[in-house]
């Protein structure tokens, strides 16, 4: 039995940990130039289309499919589970929590990037968490000074005016935040909900310097098994890899 991991973000790279040992490829699509090395065997790069990932699966005698990307790759989730399924192979989608204000916090909640601008004035300093994949919804920013962060350098300029990239790898803790947005002179933080812990330290900081936040909504959630915490996660992989 081989499992395909699809990884690239942190909750992942701990699933990965902890099957080190069994029969697992782990798939990184590259977004990362330097990622930190797994402890299973891993692959670089996008599969390159649905046929080309089919073949992949058909290629590698691949069982079974735990879906650990970031909540926002919906469509790289939709495609895979509709190709598993067709297959007749398990999958499973590990789905963090999204987060949910506490007291301070001041979000506004948001449906796709373009509706930015009708919250945030020109002329304002606006902090941007959501990365670099999604830069070209948030192009009616202009006219705002937009700060990307990202963790590579950027290979080409800031795709709009008024916009420039901040090169930075996480973790970032609050106390780090509050110094890099006190400095900034940030007024608006936009992120995606992405949740986890290690990630919510822009949104306490955020809180502690009475910043408001523009909160990207997650996709709808899709029609096929998920869960919700790591463990449960590796205990299905666990039992994929025990059956013959």
């Amino acid at each position: 039995m081989t499992l395909l991991l699809l990884a690239g973000t942190g909750d992942a790279r701990r699933i990965a940990g902890q099957l080190a040992g069994q029969d697992v490829i782990a798939s990184l699509a590259g977004a990362t130039r330097q990622p930190e090395p797994l402890p299973v065997t891993t692959r670089r790069g996008g599969f390159g289309g649905a046929a080309e990932f089919e073949r992949f699966l058909q290629q590698n005698a691949i069982t079974a499919v735990l879906d650990a990307t970031h909540p926002y790759a919906s469509g790289i989730t939709a495609r895979t589970m509709q190709i598993c399924r067709a297959q007749g192979i398990p999958f499973l989608q590990y789905l963090r929590p999204g987060w949910t204000p506490e007291p301070g916090d001041n979000w506004t909640d948001i449906r796709a990037e373009q509706e930015a601008a009708a919250h945030i004035p020109p002329g304002a300093t606006v902090f941007l968490g959501t990365g670099r994949q999604s830069l070209a919804g948030f192009a009616n920013l202009q006219g705002r000074d937009v700060i990307c962060r990202q963790i590579d350098p950027p290979e080409g300029p800031f795709p709009f005016a008024g916009g420039r990239f901040l090169v930075g790898r996480p973790p970032f803790s609050v106390e780090d935040e509050v110094a890099l947005f006190t400095e900034l002179k940030i007024d608006w933080l936009i992120v995606k909900n992405a949740g986890g812990a290690a990630s919510r330290t822009k949104l306490t900081a955020a809180n502690q310097l009475g910043i408001p936040v523009l909160m990207l909504a997650r996709p709808p959630l899709g029609d096929w098994p998920q869960v919700s915490t790591v463990a449960a996660a590796v205990d299905w992989a666990l039992q994929q890899c025990k059956s013959e």
